[in-house]
């Protein structure tokens, strides 16, 4: 019968059971499957209490997908919208406006939630 994950050894005989799930050939609509979709959410519900992920800083996430996207500080200029900008926001002096957020998120794709945080 399937419960709420409370504990860590609830947690990991769920990751045990997903683990022998997946092992098999589970044909979709059954028993078997529906269990495994259950386990799914209970263990991901759980990590996000117990073990959240933070989420990156917003210069270090600019930088990460500057390197993923392999864009030159030349570029990132471009999107923030002047030269010495792009120097003030990536040393930390100088906080990003609300149009450098929209244009960061549209162009690189760095979800908003990570680039309004403090920092």
């Amino acid at each position: 019968m399937l419960r709420p994950i409370k504990n860590e050894q609830q947690y990991d005989k769920s990751l045990e059971r997903i683990y022998e799930l997946m092992q098999k050939d589970i044909e979709p609509d059954t028993k078997e499957s529906d269990e495994l979709e259950v386990l799914s959410i209970l263990i991901k519900e759980y990590e996000n209490e117990v073990h959240p992920m933070l989420q990156p800083n917003p210069l270090e996430a600019i930088r990460f997908r500057m390197d993923q996207m392999n864009i030159s500080e030349t570029e990132l200029s471009k999107i923030l919208g002047a030269r010495s900008r792009k120097s003030e926001i990536l040393s930390g002096k100088r906080k990003l406006s609300l149009a450098m957020i929209r244009r960061l998120k549209e162009k690189l794709n760095i979800p908003a939630e990570v680039l309004i945080q403090a920092y």
